[in-house]
């Protein structure tokens, strides 16, 4: 179901009212902050963040306390083979080094001999831990890295969505601004056309003036309606194309009634919204936009990934060691004369899975490193040409507005030469044809100045308080 942004009582936007006391304008300021607010996209980019918060979850759940218990039991033919009972709790911590306590209780007439244990069981805590691969640095602990570096990563991903989303918004508000301009010049003309069409005819029914000249001054009003038409599809689709980034809460779309208008912003409003007021290339710092940051977590990943690759070069050397005791109520029980301890020893002779998980790894870095160096030239690059073509924007709009002043004093000359006899319809239409086509030069221009500011609030991943 689609809502209707109603004229009163129904207030989603604080609104205020246009000159035309039928019309409401739509602040665009507030436009992108219910975009901001509201829209899906956005929604969609705050999960990024979520995302992240679970994967570090996940990889800090390799360091959770765990408990094991084993029990096994086989009898036949009225025999207890055996019945063996061992449960371990552990504690794993960050340096590869595991904390350990174990009960064993074992019986049978078939037990193997080293599983013998007193009748109450065996109590026995202990520890395990590397010395060479996996001391410093182990998968656990990189998968827990990784993870932080994601969740940073994942923040500033969502600057970059939520800054394309509204970027894109913009656009489609200057879009939707210059349609509702154009229908502004069109009508406006249409207005004079007619007047002019009623005069004429009344002037060649006084025999004043010739038939000829009320069919070409209802052949220039049927082209300004038709002209005017035009302009109202473009502006009913750019209507459309607005309401797509509007949206309340609860995932509830809204559509723009005909009676809510863009408003007629300035330069300078723009720039306070977009945050782009008064930057310079060399103010703005690279090294802080999103798209490299993102690179850079992801490099930081990747050398963590290394860490990892390099460590497993070494020979895999674990030690076990465990205090044995019947009593575990008492502390003193547990001393050096009674224990269990081993030595696991390992190490591939041609190591050529590692050396190869090593070389992609140095490979991912240094492709990593290349992304990182163009992104950074580009983005530079795109900031520059975009500032240049605002300072030519900035110049075409000054001389659009004085072309557009000078064609509108030849039109007015051209009226009053036309009410004095000195004149034809011919030319006061053509003089006005000329003025309506520098005032949609000028509405062009204008629109293209707002989309590229728009362009260097995108390039820059800037993201306003809104």
């Amino acid at each position: 179901m689609k809502y209707i942004i109603l004229l009163s009582g129904f207030i989603i936007f604080n609104m205020s009212y246009a000159q035309d006391a039928q019309s409401t304008i739509l602040q665009f300021d507030e436009y992108l902050g219910y975009v901001k607010k509201y829209h899906p996209v956005v929604k969609q980019a705050e999960l990024i963040i979520d995302e992240g918060q679970a994967g570090l979850m996940r990889a800090r759940g390799a360091f959770d306390p765990k408990l094991e218990v084993d029990y096994e039991r086989k009898d036949f033919k009225s025999f207890e083979y055996y019945d063996k009972l061992n449960a371990t709790f552990k504690i794993p911590t960050w340096y590869g080094i595991d904390l350990k306590a174990n009960f064993e209780q074992n019986q049978g007439v078939f037990l193997n001999p080293e599983a013998t244990v007193p009748e109450d069981g065996l109590y026995s805590v202990g520890v395990s831990f590397s010395v060479a691969q996996g001391l410093l640095i182990n998968k656990r602990m990189a998968s827990v890295k990784q993870a932080k570096l994601f969740r940073k990563q994942a923040k500033v991903d969502r600057d970059f969505l939520v800054n394309n989303i509204l970027f894109e918004a913009s656009i489609a508000y200057f879009e939707w601004l210059q349609a509702y301009n154009e229908t502004l010049v069109f009508n406006d003309f249409l207005s004079n056309a007619e007047m002019r069409f009623n005069g004429i005819k009344q002037s060649v029914r006084a025999g004043d003036l010739a038939a000829i000249d009320s069919v070409e001054a209802r052949i220039t009003m049927n082209n300004r309606k038709l002209n005017l038409e035009k302009a109202r599809v473009k502006l009913m689709k750019s209507t459309l194309k607005v309401s797509n980034f509007l949206w309340l809460e609860n995932n509830i779309p809204v559509e723009l009634q005909n009676n809510v208008v863009p408003d007629i912003v300035n330069e300078q409003r723009i720039d306070d919204v977009l945050n782009v007021s008064d930057l310079s290339l060399e103010a703005i710092s690279i090294e802080s936009h999103p798209k490299l940051l993102s690179l850079s977590y992801k490099y930081e990943s990747l050398k963590v990934e290394k860490r990892l690759r390099m460590n497993m070069l070494l020979p895999t050397i674990n030690l076990e060691y465990n205090f044995l005791s019947e009593t575990p109520e008492i502390a003193s029980s547990f001393n050096t004369a009674m224990y269990k301890s081993g030595v696991t020893i390992r190490f591939p002779l041609f190591l050529r899975k590692e050396r190869g998980e090593l070389k992609l790894s140095n490979l991912k870095l240094q492709d990593q490193e290349f992304e990182i160096e163009n992104t950074k030239l580009r983005i530079r690059n795109k900031i520059n040409a975009i500032q240049q073509e605002l300072v030519s924007f900035e110049l075409q709009n000054e001389l659009t507005k004085q072309i557009v002043d000078d064609y509108d004093r030849l039109l007015r000359s051209e009226e009053r030469k036309f009410e004095l006899g000195e004149s034809s319809l011919f030319l006061v239409n053509t003089r006005e044809g000329k003025l309506i086509d520098a005032q949609l030069k000028a509405i062009e221009i204008q629109n293209k100045f707002l989309s590229t500011k728009a362009s260097l609030f995108n390039s820059l991943a800037l993201n306003p308080n809104l």
